[in-house]
């Protein structure tokens, strides 16, 4: 599978399944779309903004439930494999992505309208993810967990580097300013400033970049 990123906002999702699995996913996808989570009971999870509806549908009353919410993602997450079978199927039907969550990757065949949902770190503007095909959601969680810790600042990196390149471009060569940037991306001294949250990263940076410059006009 090939991961890629897909906006979401302004578009409705669909999930089948109060349960914890369900609460996770609404919560994931609460923050950018419309979502409805339909289910006879609601575990004692946080939601999210999501919407739920409590109500037991039959495979039968699948279809009815995306002609009314129109979904651009559906996810299967109960525990009865006949609906999570028919989710599937009127999605592939109506050509809407669809996950579900009760199957391992590798033991399922697939279309091009499966997806799987991997675990992601957020740091505007940085999005880490990580999957393992469904095979070891324990360990898509710890890695999660070690990207977390291991790349704490990432997205005020991100937004400094961002800022740099757009300075740089006025007045130096390509060379020297793609030299210069990957410089401060792995200058420990701008980590450091940056995680210790005070205003000394941009000073950091600028002391990097201008040692990166100099030995490159000497040479």
């Amino acid at each position: 599978m090939i991961p890629l990123l897909h906006d979401f906002s302004g578009e409705a999702v669909l999930i089948f399944g109060g349960g914890p699995v369900g609460a996770r996913k609404a919560r994931r996808f609460a923050r950018e779309a419309r979502v409805v989570v339909v289910s006879p009971a609601f575990t004692d999870a946080e939601f999210g903004d999501a919407e739920r509806v409590r109500a037991a549908p039959s495979p039968d009353d699948v279809p009815e439930w995306f002609e009314r919410i129109a979904p651009a993602l559906a996810i299967a997450a109960t525990d009865d494999e006949a609906v999570n079978d028919a989710v599937a199927r009127v999605a592939r039907e109506r050509g809407t992505l669809h996950n579900r969550a009760d199957r391992s990757g590798g033991a399922v065949e697939r279309s091009h309208l499966d997806v799987t949902v991997p675990a992601t770190v957020r740091d505007d503007p940085v999005l880490m993810a990580v999957a393992t095909g469904g095979t070891s959601p324990a360990l898509s969680r710890y890695l999660r967990e070690r990207f977390e810790e291991e790349f704490a600042g990432v997205g005020a990196m991100a937004t400094l580097t961002g800022e740099l390149r757009e300075q740089l471009r006025e007045d130096t060569p390509a060379e020297q300013r793609r030299a210069a940037v990957r410089a401060v991306v792995r200058s420990d001294r701008v980590w450091k400033a940056l995680g210790d949250g005070t205003h000394t990263a941009e000073q950091e940076a600028q002391s990097v970049i201008s040692d990166v410059l100099s030995g490159m006009n000497e040479r």
